[in-house]
Parts: C-alpha cells; structure tokens; sequence
C-alpha cells in the first residue's frame, strides 16, 4: 500500500470516528453513553487496583 493510499484510508477512519462521536455527543443518548463509559472506567480502576495491590502483597510476601 502506498503513501498516499494509506494518507486516505487514514483520513476516512478519522472522518468516520469524528461523525460517530459527533453524533453521540449530540444526540439523546449522550448522557447514557457517557455514564456507561463511566462505570465501566470505575471497574477497570478497582481491578487495576486489586491486582497491584495483590501484586504487592505477593512481591512483599516473597522478599521477607
């Protein structure tokens, strides 16, 4: 694939996610959608923190 042919290819992924997220952020589902990506961020938060917490737990255990 050539230079210029990657160069569009990029700009309509791009076209496309800008109208996706344009048309979300205007329309009625905006606020479900935004609080959807809240709760799911709030999960992977606290199972990112109860893996390095046993992470920690495991290194501290190994290095007494």
């Amino acid at each position: 694939m050539s230079n210029s042919s990657k160069a569009v290819v990029s700009f309509i992924v791009g076209a496309a996610v800008g109208v996706a997220v344009g048309y979300f952020l205007n329309s009625d589902k905006k606020d479900e959608l935004i609080g959807k990506l809240k709760d799911q961020s709030d999960r992977l938060k606290e199972k990112w923190r109860k893996k390095k917490d046993q992470f920690q737990d495991e290194l501290e255990n190994e290095l007494a």
